[in-house]
């Protein structure tokens, strides 16, 4: 049995909405964020204290991306992911990677300066900045938007997946008012999934069965 442990609204909803789209089976783990403040026997099994963290067999791993490629190359086949052998292949793993270390990563300093820290040592100059960081980056997800209603090789993929959860978190720290109308229009169209939806219900579900409330969001 895989065993995904994850946090509300944290990347490790990448894995999770990769384990339903592909109709695994699965067990998820809540934990109150951070896990590291609030879960502390959580590091005997992760020491980074990091969300997310697969279990499957003997496999250990730690980032979200990467774990959606696991699963899909692990489970496969499915049209989830794009074959070394495609002429797409580069895009589409260009597109995996650029989902966290591009589009996630500024927005974490957006999240921190702006609501996680405490008050005197918010700071507005490096959330905007980095709010400034990640809308730049995003134009090359709303050029990408405006040929295709997905993002690599004429379906839905894993890329989307990835992709989507950066703009779930957007979303969820204000910054969806501000993308491009193509990204909004994708945006919506990804919450349409019902594979999506079903992540979205795992969550809530899991949240509450292992009563661990979800985090305040803006």
């Amino acid at each position: 049995m895989i065993t995904l442990y994850h946090c509300d609204g944290a990347r490790s909803f990448r894995p999770l909405w990769m384990l339903e789209e592909m109709e695994l089976q699965y067990e998820l783990k809540m934990l109150p964020f951070p896990p590291r403040v609030f879960a502390k026997d959580y590091l005997a099994l992760n020491p980074l204290g990091t969300i997310p963290y697969l279990i499957d067999g003997e496999t250990r791993m730690t980032e979200s991306s990467g774990i959606c490629h696991y699963l899909g190359v692990t489970y496969g086949p499915t049209p989830l992911m794009v074959d070394p052998g495609d002429s797409l292949y580069g895009a589409f793993l260009n597109w995996m990677y650029f989902s966290d270390a591009t589009l996630t990563f500024p927005q974490t300093l957006v999240l921190r300066y702006s609501q996680l820290e405490p008050e005197e040592r918010r700071n507005p100059q490096v959330a905007t900045d980095y709010a400034k960081w990640f809308f730049g980056r995003l134009r090359a997800v709303e050029a990408a938007t405006a040929k295709s209603e997905t993002l690599c090789a004429g379906r839905f993929t894993a890329s989307d997946i990835v992709i989507g959860y950066a703009l779930r978190l957007a979303d969820s720290i204000g910054l969806a008012k501000d993308f491009g109308p193509n990204v909004t229009a994708y945006w919506a169209r990804l919450q349409q999934r019902e594979g999506y939806r079903r992540a979205v219900a795992a969550e809530r579900r899991a949240g509450i069965e292992q009563n661990v409330a979800p985090r305040v969001r803006a």
